[in-house]
């Protein structure tokens, strides 16, 4: 959530700016701002809303010159989306402005403490307090470093910040904790920004700063420090992947295209790490002696990525004879879970930078146990707090709900399975093969799954569902987890009330719910839980539901005799079976939003990154 461009170089900043915070728009926000210092004035622009609205206020940028600014866009923490809260903030006296991603969870106490001081307010943000606190010591001392210094050792809370000072133009400060913050090297230009895509067109060399890092930066130079305010050096690492990577290639939306590059992103997960007939994964360093004295792993994550977990469960168990519990972080470090040596937790995050996430896996090596990310982004958070690291090799995925994000760290899922039940002896080699061959032809698979002939079925299928206010999505065993993601997505772009069930739940509550007109999923692919699923869904049907089927095309024709919508998937091995259906649950969630009008890239109230609690 949010968004932070910072530029100092020789060109006009405010159209870099407004570039720059242009590729940040799939994190979420409801309102831009810029700023910048030019003679001897620290001069602001901000709107609410959408950044095109931003942008015709100041003309594309031509009406606010100077070659030195921050930009933001700011999804409403701290009072409603407005002018007046939007970034940057500008201090009392005029000469300090910040913008901000994160939460500052002592700023009342900080704005009380300010008040009395003399400094006054005028947004409801915890941000305007620190640019008033930077302003409060600067005041002091003059000295720009100390001042911020001495203002970030009283902010509590998670922070990714870029300030100005109007007698210091030609000069930055960037500071992050627990919120991500990259620092991108120029050459007679410099940057600071959330995340890559936005400072991609200028430059490829970025360094991913640390917690309780600061950088002092000019257009030719930059100092970094670390949190014990030592001088430090920080590599530039290279960005491999293209820009026109996070644009729309000609497709309509983000999510769409995302969709289809599935089976390219599964292929560039799976395959570097099959070799020779086995599963290789040079990052992690799980032995056969850990992994033999282990009593539970955790799965721990948010969102689509805690449904992966789910999933993982069945896969895990299945495979690795280990047990397993998916947790949702935001409850993990506050449910006291038993950990310690003997614990594995298994971290899941697209972004790396997750706030509840890091958080859960900072609290699991704090009480002893080991800690495997399954990450998307080099060098974020996640990646470098963790014992031991998968990436997901996903590529930029811009779209809010996630697509490719989820069947790749689901890709990673079976790889795991695959390596631990190797070490631990539990899969008879036979079934390892049969597994191993499905999962090195998983792509090919998946991309039947998006013919020209799928998307018309499912596109039809929309057209006879989008106007319904109700949607549940029924299933067993792996297709249960299936079904919460396909509800998740429905729910994030389309805005149905949509809820999940485990089929064998439906007469213990749900079946309440159903009545004439009512949208029932019914996703049934565990040969042999099929006709126990069908039971189901003639339980539902009996009471007025419409019924959309996901099958194998093996059960196609027995489906058809209960269902009047249906769209099959290839078959594979039932572990792995997850990775195809998800797919037209994917589709039929994007058309239903398409019918509906809805702004599916960017859905209402969501952000991509959730960096704050």
């Amino acid at each position: 959530m949010c968004g932070i461009v910072g530029y100092i170089g020789q060109q006009q900043a405010a159209p870099i700016l407004l570039d720059g915070l242009s590729k940040l728009e799939y994190r979420g926000y409801d309102s831009a701002g810029i700023c910048v210092a030019s003679d001897g004035a620290l001069k602001v622009a901000k709107a609410k809303g959408r950044l095109a609205n931003l942008s015709s206020l100041i003309d594309g940028g031509k009406a606010v010159e100077g070659t030195v600014g921050i930009g933001h866009t700011r999804w409403a923490t701290h009072g409603a989306p407005s002018d007046t809260n939007s970034h940057p903030h500008v201090a009392a006296e005029g000469r300090i402005a910040v913008v901000h991603n994160g939460i500052i969870e002592n700023y009342l106490k900080l704005r009380e403490m300010l008040s009395r001081r003399g400094k006054t307010f005028r947004s409801e943000t915890d941000t305007e307090v620190i640019a008033n606190l930077v302003e409060y010591y600067y005041d002091k001392s003059k000295d720009m470093l100390d001042a911020v210094r001495k203002a970030v050792a009283r902010m509590e809370g998670s922070y990714a910040v870029a300030i100005l000072c109007v007698d210091q133009p030609d000069i930055m400060i960037a500071v992050k904790k627990d919120s991500p913050l990259i620092f991108g090297f120029g050459e007679g230009e410099n940057f600071v920004a959330s995340d890559v895509p936005a400072i991609l067109r200028y430059t490829r060399k970025v360094c991913y700063l640390n917690d309780g890092d600061m950088v002092v930066f000019t257009k030719d130079h930059a100092d970094f420090y670390d949190s014990l305010g030592d001088k430090v050096v920080r590599q530039a690492e290279t960005v491999d992947w293209d820009l026109s990577a996070a644009e729309k290639g000609g497709y309509d939306h983000f999510m769409i295209k995302e969709i289809h590059e599935q089976p390219k992103a599964i292929r560039g997960t799976i395959s570097p790490r099959i070799k020779d007939g086995e599963v290789v994964l040079d990052d992690i360093h799980l032995t056969k002696d850990y992994l033999s004295q282990l009593r539970r792993v955790y799965v721990v994550a948010c969102g689509s990525a805690y449904y992966v977990g789910c999933l993982a469960k069945y896969i895990l168990e299945k495979t690795c004879r280990l047990p397993v519990e998916p947790v949702l972080a935001s409850e993990f470090r506050y449910s006291e879970p038993v950990l310690g040596e003997d614990t594995l937790v298994i971290i899941i995050s697209q972004s790396g930078e997750t706030a509840d996430t890091l958080a859960a896996l900072k609290e699991a090596k704090r009480c002893g146990a080991r800690t495997l990310a399954i990450v998307n982004v080099v060098g974020s958070a996640i990646a470098k707090a963790a014992d031991d690291l998968i990436y997901t090799w996903a590529g930029p995925e811009i779209a809010v709900a996630t697509t490719k994000a989820f069947s790749t760290q689901l890709s990673v899922i079976y790889l795991l399975a695959l390596y631990i039940s190797r070490l631990l002896g539990t899969l008879p080699r036979q079934e390892y093969n049969a597994i191993l061959h499905e999962l090195e032809h998983l792509d090919q698979k998946v991309a039947l799954c998006i013919t020209d002939d799928n998307l018309s079925k499912l596109r039809y299928y929309a057209e006879q569902y989008y106007k319904v206010h109700d949607a549940f999505f029924i299933g067993r065993n792996v297709d249960s987890a299936v079904c919460l993601e396909g509800s998740l997505k429905l729910k994030e772009i389309a805005y149905i009330h949509s809820e999940a069930y485990a089929a064998g739940e439906l007469k213990h509550g749900p079946i309440s719910l159903i009545e004439e007109g009512t949208l029932v999923v019914a996703v049934a692919t565990v040969a042999e839980l099929f006709d126990k699923t069908m039971s189901n869904v003639k339980e539902v049907k009996a009471r007025g539901a419409d019924v959309f089927g996901v099958t194998t095309e093996r059960f196609a024709d027995e489906i058809k005799k209960t269902v009047s919508s249906v769209v099959t998937v290839p078959e594979t091995h039932p572990l792995l079976q997850p990775s195809l259906s998800i797919i037209p649950l994917q589709l039929l969630a994007y058309y239903i939003a398409l019918m509906r009008n809805c702004d599916i890239d960017k859905p209402r109230n969501l952000a991509k990154s959730v960096t704050v609690e």
